[in-house]
């Protein structure tokens, strides 16, 4: 029988957290802890049909992400090659069989690309974001979570605003968000079965965006590829036996020193959830961050 390899949560790691919150505050340079920052002058311009990559993580989303791979397929880009990544679990049933319902779907300038991952390593969004900077081919990458809708016209004013490009980090300028949904919604239920789903648009109201934060960084593959994402900091590449809190997007832009560049992209859309999927339901935890949820609405 295969042993199954356990992941003990560091005794340093919430010393190492904090470190790295008052380090990324620009109390230390964040050079010392990544790898040389291509120069804008050595990076590649391209115009044209670019190639993007987008990346998101799925634990329990399924609804989530039905949404957003629906809008690919409802919305295909003309003006981008995209490859879309997926990290799952195997053990999430309802997000691998929506994965293969969607493989059998062919979309013009769009390739799927599923990637699984042991659970540990799918708690720390780090290990997957990294592995996608480093190996990535394309022109961008855009870090994203799997409730990003991209809707009609995103991808190609995307591409019009990247044409010769060579910016570290940029985002969108404005999105379009839910108020937040309770896990009995009705846009929340169809999981069970696979299927395309659409977003009725006048759900959704505009709000602007002043940095790079969590799903909206779309960055320079030349960048991505040169210093991957936290990749010199361990407590960013270490597993976990619990989906840890996305703290690596604040470090990310300390260390390529920029909260990023706005832009103009259309269509972009968030569904926002009170019930976090990829935490346990019904523990004390998630029912005390439900209610933090529910305050911060």
């Amino acid at each position: 029988m295969k042993e199954t390899k356990t992941y003990q949560p560091r005794w340093h790691d919430p010393l190492a957290a904090w470190f790295f919150h008052i380090a990324a505050s620009g109390l230390l340079p964040g050079s010392w802890f990544r790898d040389r920052l291509p120069p804008v002058s050595e990076r590649r311009g391209a115009t044209g049909i670019l190639d993007l990559e987008i990346v998101s993580h799925c634990w329990q989303y399924a609804p989530m992400l039905a949404y957003q791979l629906s809008s690919l397929v409802h919305y295909p880009p003309s003006r981008l090659r995209v490859v879309v990544t997926v990290f799952y679990a195997v053990e999430d049933r309802n997000t691998f069989k929506l994965l293969e319902f969607f493989s059998a779907i062919e979309v013009k300038n769009v390739a799927w690309n599923w990637q699984p991952l042991p659970r540990e390593k799918l708690f720390r969004r780090g290990i997957g974001r990294n592995m996608a900077a480093r190996s990535t081919r394309a022109h961008w990458v855009w870090f994203t979570d799997c409730d990003i809708i991209f809707h009609a016209n995103c991808l190609d004013s995307l591409a019009d605003e990247l044409q010769g490009r060579r910016d570290t980090l940029l985002f969108p300028r404005q999105e379009r968000t839910t108020t937040m949904l309770a896990e009995s919604d009705p846009m929340l239920q169809h999981d069970a079965t696979p299927r395309l789903v659409a977003i009725d648009a006048a759900h959704f109201t505009p709000h602007n965006r002043d940095r790079a934060k969590g799903a909206y960084q779309v960055v320079h593959g030349d960048v991505a590829r040169s210093i991957g994402y936290c990749a010199g900091i361990p407590l960013y590449q270490t597993p976990s036996e619990h989906w840890c809190k996305c703290y690596e997007d604040r470090v990310f832009r300390w260390l390529v020193g920029t909260q990023g560049l706005p832009i103009d992209v259309e269509g972009v859309y968030q569904i926002r959830h009170i019930h976090k999927g990829r935490y346990k339901k019904d523990t004390a935890w998630s029912k005390i961050r439900s209610a933090v949820r529910r305050m911060q609405e």
